[in-house]
């Protein structure tokens, strides 16, 4: 059926008007379309590059300053100084190989520097910044940052470096930091994201290492705004971290300078402790090193050198080292005589130059023997076949207990590497750790200090600590943690005779201060400083009977590696103690002439709070002591202790 034109007139004129209004509303959506897009290019054209360049927002950690270490009167030990160095977030970099390319146009790179960076990016997260070079200068840095655009993921950054002001002097002590690496992360429970910075230092040894928690301190973070390029366009904020606490230790750096000038030229070890707390005044092992050498980086040549040095520069001889004690064991031997009733004071023992026990002859140093000794005369001599009837009568399990009861076989807990336990052995000992019964000559050369009997200087300083007080003295290396004291370790009364440990104070006191004590030549003769003491030489080696009937072979005509050690130990002043004083040099021949002087200087040095005047001296030995003053004083005073390796 055909419409109407009237009505398809009408219909038309409705489509039409449609039309009109839909394209009206197309035009104004596109002019509104215009509009905006004319604001976003023009008037917001910066904001919204940003956002088309692909910006992102990332978060660094911030490593926070570490804490610093100083020794008891405030001198530095430990500090933190700038370091400039340049470094890349792979993230942001592309095509590293790149742009490592371009970097190297503009600073010194050797060839390794490059490939072992590329390495550690290639193991790292991406958004991880891993340090390409360090300890660069101020022209390097200023020509990367003006070349940044062309540098993506390339930063230029200035942070802290640990160094050691007082160097070679304190290196067995404080230790060192050094870069975290996979063998320190593999054994240690940490999840501090911090060591997952490449090149973070961590401590490795001595008080660096033992303190670890207490000096990092914990990461604070920083929010950036980066382009694609991985320009930093600006901060959004920053939490700055925590840093580390401030260690200082017992240790006073004038003494601790003296003693390892002092042990210059020897592979020794010696210990100073105060009597009041057990504060570890000093601690000295020879020779010594540059710690600086390690926090830099240390070469193949250096790193051979200290390592393949037979008197063993890296080893803190002081707490590390374990050596037959020798004579100066015979204090112990004595007082768990006396204690366990087996002995008295005046009782007298024949010495005819040796002792036989089961067929078998055990030698005094003394060869044709001390006669009638008692306990007195049997220090101040030294005579061993006193003690080893004292060995035989007491009997090991009585002798080991004592040595623990005076600080003996037992570990010390002080924070430095390796610090080691010695061994007071004992029957129970030999059958777990040998598969072998205890025999009766075995108390015989423990009685002297021989066989298996070990201790440090650290335990041998201990052991005169407490023979000096009759307290459990215990020694003290960190003095206060950010302002706040540690306990003492002033120790408390031993139950131990009085009267006994006076006996032994006395001998002692002869040892070095009678004409025929075996320390007379080493002693001190002003009245308020002299002190008591006892030598000891141990043996390392094995002496036949052969060559015993020819002759024993003097030290001097042996190699270095198969001399006897000599040891000394010491307190002083003598009426009223104030440090106590172990002294060992490896190799060094006898106590009384290799080990005593070096003790008796140090305990002057020690109680004059410097250099002690000659009158102080023997007259004979002035002129010597002289001459040592002044090229120790030339020496400490420059800060120039040659006390090193490599």
């Amino acid at each position: 059926m055909r419409r109407p034109p009237k009505d398809t007139l009408e219909s038309n004129r409705i489509v039409t008007r449609r039309a009109l209004v839909m394209g009206a509303a197309q035009l104004g959506l596109m002019g509104a379309l215009g509009l905006r897009m004319q604001s976003m290019q023009i008037e917001h054209a910066d904001e919204f590059r940003l956002l088309a360049e692909e910006n992102r927002i990332n978060v660094r950690l911030l490593p926070p300053d570490r804490g610093l270490i100083f020794d008891i009167n405030g001198v530095p030990l430990a500090v933190n100084e700038q370091n400039y160095r340049i470094v890349m977030v792979r993230e942001d970099a592309g095509d590293i190989e790149e742009v490592l390319g371009r970097l190297t146009k503009l600073v010194d790179l050797p060839d390794e520097v490059v490939a072992r960076a590329i390495e550690e990016i290639n193991r790292r997260s991406p958004f991880v910044p891993v340090t390409i070079v360090d300890r660069v200068s101020w022209e390097d840095i200023a020509k990367v940052t003006v070349n940044a655009p062309a540098l993506p993921g390339i930063i230029a950054d200035v942070g802290l470096s640990r160094h050691y002001p007082q160097g070679a002097d304190t290196a067995h002590v404080v230790g060192y930091v050094g870069p975290v690496s996979d063998y320190d992360l593999s054994r240690i429970d940490d999840q501090d994201p911090l060591l997952q910075i490449p090149k973070f230092q961590i401590g490795k040894t001595g008080v660096e290492n033992k303190l670890e928690q207490t000096l990092r301190g914990s990461a604070g973070t920083r929010r950036i705004e980066v382009n694609a390029l991985g320009r930093v366009m600006r901060e959004l904020d920053r939490i700055e971290g925590q840093s580390g606490a401030d260690v200082q230790l017992t240790l006073d750096m004038k003494l601790q300078s003296y003693v390892e000038a002092r042990l210059e030229g020897e592979s020794a070890a010696a210990v100073v402790m105060d009597l009041e707390n057990g504060d570890l005044r000093a601690i000295g092992s020879a020779p010594t090193f540059d710690p600086n050498l390690f926090v830099r980086g240390i070469s193949v040549a250096d790193w051979r050198g200290l390592n393949e040095d037979i008197y063993r520069p890296l080893s803190a001889k002081s707490v590390q080292g374990t050596y037959p004690p020798g004579s100066t064991f015979k204090m112990i031997t004595a007082l768990a005589a006396l204690e366990a009733g087996v002995l008295t004071p005046e009782e007298t023992i024949y010495c005819r130059g040796f002792t036989e026990v089961s067929g078998t002859r055990f030698h005094c140093w003394r060869s044709s023997g001390h006669g009638n000794v008692n306990l007195h005369e049997s220090l101040k001599q030294s005579c061993d076949c006193y003690y080893y009837e004292l060995g035989l009568r007491t009997g090991i399990e009585n002798i080991a207990a004592m040595a623990r009861k005076m600080g003996l076989g037992l570990r010390h807990d002080i924070p430095m590497s390796a610090v080691a336990s010695g061994l007071a052995p004992d029957r129970v000992w030999k059958r777990e750790v040998r598969g072998e019964e205890w025999r009766i000559g075995d108390t015989v050369n423990a009685s002297i200090g021989q066989g298996y009997v070990l201790a440090s200087p650290l335990q041998l300083a201990v052991m005169t600590a407490r023979l000096a007080t009759g307290r459990s003295i215990t020694p003290r290396l960190v003095h206060s943690i950010n302002g706040i004291e540690q306990p003492s370790g002033a120790g408390e009364s031993m139950d131990v005779n009085e009267n006994f440990l006076r006996r032994i104070r006395q001998s002692m006191f002869d040892v070095n201060n009678h004409s025929r004590g075996t320390a007379y030549g080493s002693r001190i003769v002003v009245d308020e400083a002299r002190m008591a003491g006892k030598t000891g030489t141990s043996q390392v080696r094995r002496i036949t009977p052969e060559e015993r009937a020819r002759g024993v072979t003097s030290n001097s005509d042996l190699p270095w590696e198969r001399r006897d050690h000599a040891l000394w130990v010491n307190f002083a002043p003598f009426d009223n103690p104030r440090y106590a004083v172990a002294v060992i040099v490896e190799h060094g021949g006898g106590g009384s002439t290799a080990a005593a002087p070096i003790g008796r200087d140090i305990t002057l040095q020690a109680l004059y709070d410097g250099e002690p005047p000659l009158s102080a001296y023997p007259s004979n030995v002035r002129g010597r002591i002289a001459e040592q003053q002044e090229r120790i004083r030339n020496r400490v005073v420059a800060g120039q202790t040659t006390n090193t390796r490599a």
